[in-house]
């Protein structure tokens, strides 16, 4: 006999890491059926009440890998007073699905599923890239394996995930307009920086459909294309300044902009040897 258990899955960022522990978790528990339903980029306290709204009007488990304080503490406390669980994605999760659900724990494991050395490794690596996520820490670089820098909506904190993903620490810069970018991407000691680039009218369409969804009549300038080809030039410019790698992702998938990327770490790391 299943159980069918809706699990609500709430990121600040492309909600991979907690699609993946989901998944993994799921997959050792015993006749387990899961409803998912996924938030993304939750970095407003204001996005909180819609969700626990959904959560309240179909209650299941509560996953999610937000990592400000007070959108957190306002999640958590909102699921309290619901009376579901909700758990941080990056603490133990099996055995506390398996207590809500019911279901036993399998004890046999695909070697997809196992959580070993490695599994441990990416979590971290996930870590990391939720802390030094768009901009956060960016005076604290140094341990990151690669720092991608590049305007908004370049595909940084995605490709960043992927990274983090297969165990890379990767942080990520945004370049604001009209602003120096952070010290700590000039300053960094060890990490490769990366310089993502997009082409201009494909950015003036993301950025669009972007304020469009967040109804943000306010800044247009932020989709015209215009100001996206100065912008864009200025990021290049910083690039080949900083002596930085460019990778242009207007035509590739996550996938293959981080293939890229591994690619350039491993041939770093065979010329430091």
């Amino acid at each position: 006999m299943s159980t069918t258990v809706v699990l609500h899955l709430v990121s600040h960022a492309s909600g991979e890491l907690v699609e993946m522990l989901a998944r993994t978790a799921v997959a050792q528990l015993a006749g387990v059926e899961v409803r998912r339903r996924l938030w993304k980029m939750v970095r407003h306290l204001d996005q909180v009440p819609e969700i626990l709204g959904v959560v309240a009007a179909t209650p299941g488990y509560v996953l999610h890998s937000v990592s400000h304080s007070d959108i957190r503490d306002a999640l958590e406390e909102g699921c309290r007073h619901l009376g579901v669980p909700c758990h941080f994605a990056l603490e133990p999760l099996v055995g506390q699905l398996s207590e809500y659900t019911g279901a036993a724990v399998l004890s046999h494991h695909s070697s997809g599923d196992v959580f070993d050395e490695d599994y441990f490794h990416r979590v971290e690596a996930m870590k990391f890239a939720l802390a030094h996520d768009d901009g956060l820490a960016s005076d604290d670089l140094d341990d990151a394996d690669v720092v991608i820098v590049g305007v908004s909506r370049a595909t940084k904190t995605p490709t960043c995930m992927y990274l983090a993903s297969r165990g890379i620490k990767a942080a990520n810069v945004p370049l604001v307009p009209g602003a120096a970018p952070p010290a700590g991407v000039l300053q960094a000691n060890g990490p490769l920086v990366v310089g993502l680039t997009v082409d201009p009218s494909r950015l003036a369409m993301i950025r669009a459909a972007r304020l469009t969804a967040l109804r943000d009549e306010a800044n247009r300038d932020y989709a015209d294309l215009d100001a996206l080809r100065k912008e864009v030039l200025e990021a290049r410019r910083l690039f080949i300044r900083r002596g930085w790698p460019i990778i242009d992702a207007s035509h590739r998938s996550i996938e293959q902009t981080a293939s890229l990327i591994i690619d350039m770490l491993r041939k770093r790391a065979g010329e430091e040897r």
